[in-house]
């Protein structure tokens, strides 16, 4: 492993991080429901279920899991389900749209570990994850030269960069918090991230 050739992967692992996708959606969804203190509790149980995939693949756990198919689609049909409900959530919030009643409820129950759950149960539970990792680190590494620390410090990357993304994420919508506020626009918000979390479900259903 080079420098060049990790810091053209790098640059690899930072566009696949910006495009937007199941995680990028509930981490929007709650730290809208949630403000930061739930949008970073979002994050690290995203981050817990990335590190999890992450070293399944590394060390070389994530092939056998794709190769069992009875438990490969066990995992997918999972994310499925649990994918189109977090959107039903968000989009029946945006149907009643009444984000005051919602903002006491949320406060009184301290739902930080149920925001964190949200986010590890998006990632754990969806197998494209763990499938970009075996697709993508063999063009990174060559099986005969290469060993697990390698395979680790590249899915790990992955990790790190995801991350950071969603927390740049996190001050964007914290910065524009009075606006996003607003019951118009965020009911708008909450119908485009519903919909956008059962599309990803569909998705991943018809695969």
């Amino acid at each position: 492993m080079t420098w060049s050739l990790y810091a053209s992967y790098l640059v690899f692992a930072l566009l696949i991080a910006v495009v937007p996708g199941p995680d990028t959606m509930v981490v929007l969804k709650n730290a809208l429901a949630g403000g930061a203190r739930g949008g970073l509790f979002t994050c690290s149980g995203i981050a817990l279920g990335n590190f999890v995939q992450a070293t399944a693949v590394g060390l070389g756990l994530g092939t056998l899991i794709v190769q069992v198919r009875p438990l490969f689609e066990t995992v997918r049909w999972a994310g499925v389900a649990y994918l189109c409900w977090l959107g039903f959530q968000a989009l029946r919030g945006a149907w009643r749209g009444n984000y005051e009643a919602l903002a006491g409820l949320d406060r009184r129950r301290g739902n930080g570990l149920r925001r964190f759950r949200e986010g590890f149960l998006s990632n754990i539970t969806n197998p494209k994850v763990m499938a970009f990792y075996l697709s993508v680190l063999p063009q990174f590494l060559d099986p005969a030269t290469t060993g697990a620390a390698e395979a680790l410090l590249l899915a790990y990357t992955v990790l790190v960069v995801g991350t950071v993304w969603q927390l740049t994420l996190l001050f964007l919508v914290r910065w524009a918090k009075t606006w996003l506020n607003r019951r118009r626009v965020r009911r708008t918000m909450d119908a485009v991230t519903g919909t956008a979390l059962i599309g990803f479900g569909v998705g991943l259903a018809v695969e």
